[in-house]
């Protein structure tokens, strides 16, 4: 596999991510948008490795009964559509990665946010929301998911934290979801409409290393400041959009 080190950097991103409960899937778009590889691969690569890191922890929600569907089913029932359709739609290589570079700049302004987080203190009464709103919501952030290669909650969980929508656990449990799904959605999206070979070694080895990281890492349970990582990450991720920018604009 050429560019061995992103194997290095994926494992050292999904165990850092892991352990205070998050996923990652910005940070593997912004180390895979460093590189002149295929944005076709890109954008598969990142979705299925978002798939990997969440699925685990989708589990563990419904096990716990920690997730409320009347509330999760209206934002995700419409993403999943629109990630497909956002996975088909045919953009140029200059297209995505002008949308790729904005994104990243935008999730890396959401990720500095102070937003609660799982371990948060819960709040008493959520604010009500308008199913309408939600689904509105939930299409408009899947397409983009879908368009760019990523599950969309980098954009979900702080917007949702931010309207009050529920308590923090229940908000970090829908991102997971709206996460698992957009992903596979995108992937199959993708998939069928891919127009370069992509290099399949890579994308497993990656894989390969989501995997491991991230099992080390939620087994670790480290005691590091989850709003540090974020707004450690936002400025690596906002220095990557930057970068793209002036790379492809």
């Amino acid at each position: 596999m050429g560019h061995w080190e992103i194997f290095l950097f994926f494992l050292i991103i999904a165990f850092v991510y892991a352990s205070v409960g998050f996923g990652g899937g910005s940070s593997y778009l912004a180390v895979l948008a460093m590189y002149n590889l295929p944005y076709q691969e890109i954008r598969l690569t990142a979705l299925i490795c978002n798939v990997i890191v969440v699925v685990g922890g989708v589990y563990i929600y419904i096990k716990n009964n920690q997730i409320d569907w009347r509330k999760v089913l209206p934002i995700t029932l419409v993403s999943v559509p629109s990630a497909y359709l956002g996975a088909i739609l045919k953009i140029s290589q200059e297209t995505f990665f002008l949308i790729l570079g904005i994104t990243l700049i935008i999730a890396a302004l959401l990720l500095w946010i102070k937003t609660g987080t799982k371990n948060d203190k819960e709040p008493t009464e959520p604010t009500k929301q308008s199913i309408l709103g939600n689904t509105a919501l939930g299409g408009g952030i899947g397409f983009l998911s879908g368009l760019v290669g990523i599950g969309g909650g980098i954009f979900l969980s702080p917007l949702l934290n931010l309207m009050k929508w529920d308590t923090p656990r229940r908000i970090a449990a829908t991102s997971s979801v709206f996460i698992l799904v957009n992903s596979v959605s995108g992937i199959f999206g993708q998939v069928s409409k891919l127009s370069v070979e992509v290099d399949s070694v890579r994308i497993l080895s990656l894989c390969l290393a989501v995997f491991l990281g991230g099992q080390i890492g939620s087994r670790m349970s480290l005691k590091w400041n989850p709003l540090v990582i974020k707004r450690v990450t936002a400025v690596l991720v906002l220095v990557a959009g930057i970068n793209v920018l002036i790379k492809y604009w």
